[in-house]
């Protein structure tokens, strides 16, 4: 069996291939290890091969690794689940970024419980490109009132958007997702500086979310293999 490092580097050669194709440097885009359920050895494995972002997606169990690994200030966490407005604290005070801002009501708990003492907190717009009942996600006609509401906290900073397009069978269907999602970026960033960010793709579609302009890419499999209620 592969070892926890031996696959974050194969992962890594993986975005370097798809940047190749893609004709984009591997230096714009950030892989983010998708630590939810694992342990705090296997993070520690992935730290010491030379992995820095992690993303979790239970409040209570993300802040409890924060906690256990504080000693680890170098590492970035990002929150990448659905956002309670029952768990906004936690997430404020923990974490250095927020995936998964759909609503203006927690933005607005993201900010006020923000610590003034804290640097601002990372946030991006969930998308939900294709319009699925099954997830959260902003419309993309809403993006702007939403984007507009953030740019105004000072608690937040507003870094891009993020979406898990449709698992669509056919090619060029999930292609054209892909696509809509790089039109909406750039259409943020012109209208925001700071905006740097779109985090899309996952083990299973890396290489087209770097075709189409992905920054951010969220793998948990890939690096950590399969966890033991996934194996047949």
């Amino acid at each position: 069996m592969n070892t926890i490092a031996e696959r974050l580097k194969e992962v890594r050669n993986q975005i370097i291939l798809a940047c190749e194709a893609a004709q984009r440097s591997p230096a714009d885009v950030r892989l983010l290890a998708v630590s939810k359920t694992r342990s705090i050895e296997e993070i520690l494995q992935a730290r010491q091969a030379g992995q820095m972002e992690f993303g979790e997606n239970y409040v209570q169990e993300g802040v409890s690794k924060i906690a256990q690994l504080e000693e680890h200030s170098e590492i970035t966490w990002h929150f990448i689940g659905p956002v309670q407005s029952n768990k906004t604290r936690d997430i404020a005070g923990s974490f250095g970024w927020v995936h998964s801002v759909d609503r203006a009501k927690i933005a607005r708990r993201l900010n006020d419980q923000r610590q003034h003492a804290q640097p601002p907190l990372n946030v991006l717009i969930q998308v939900n490109i294709d319009q699925e009942d099954t997830k959260a996600g902003v419309l993309p006609a809403d993006i702007a009132e939403l984007a507009g509401l953030i740019s105004s906290l000072p608690g937040l900073r507003l870094r891009g958007l993020m979406a898990i397009p449709a698992a669509a069978a056919d090619a060029v269907a999930r292609a054209a997702s892909y696509a809509r999602m790089q039109g909406l970026y750039s259409g943020l960033q012109a209208q925001y500086d700071q905006i740097d960010t779109l985090s899309m793709g996952m083990s299973d579609d890396l290489a087209t979310a770097i075709k189409y302009g992905a920054t951010t890419v969220r793998i948990g499999t890939a690096i950590f293999g399969s966890r033991p209620s996934d194996k047949k």
